[in-house]
């Protein structure tokens, strides 16, 4: 089979592999991410995680809001992950649901707080935090 050559238009612009840095955020955007890693709480770590690794190095703010709404909300989210599955043990399953709702109600309502708070630019740090990442 015979190769065609490619067209010379289609790797015009292309930096042929080198990576370009994402640009800074600005301090509206940054102010922004760091608000919903607060609010992504009341889903689990998940949320947090995902801004932490997308946009630490683009944002201080964020960096530092999104790893402290990680090491907050990660414990609880395992917690009320093991709670649930211990939900389904007969009999003495309901206590362990019930714990596990109220594990979300607390989460919430942490991170609905820190997240006001940081919408309004000023850092917030959770009380009780296990600063697992550092």
């Amino acid at each position: 089979m015979a190769e065609y050559p490619k067209d010379p238009r289609s790797t015009a612009g292309q930096d042929n592999g080198a990576t370009v840095p994402a640009p800074p955020l600005t301090a509206s955007e940054d102010r922004q991410w760091a608000t919903l890693a607060h609010f992504g709480g009341i889903l689990g770590f998940v949320p947090s995680l995902l801004i932490y690794l997308v946009f630490k190095d683009r944002g201080p703010f964020t960096a530092q809001e999104s790893k402290e709404a990680l090491n907050f909300t990660l414990p609880p989210t395992v917690a009320a992950i093991l709670l649930n599955l211990l939900g389904y043990i007969p009999f003495v399953g309901s206590v362990f649901s019930v714990l596990a709702t109220l594990v979300w109600i607390a989460l919430t309502v942490f991170s609905v707080t820190a997240g006001i708070q940081v919408n309004r630019g000023q850092p917030y740090q959770y009380r009780y935090n296990l600063h697992l990442i550092k």
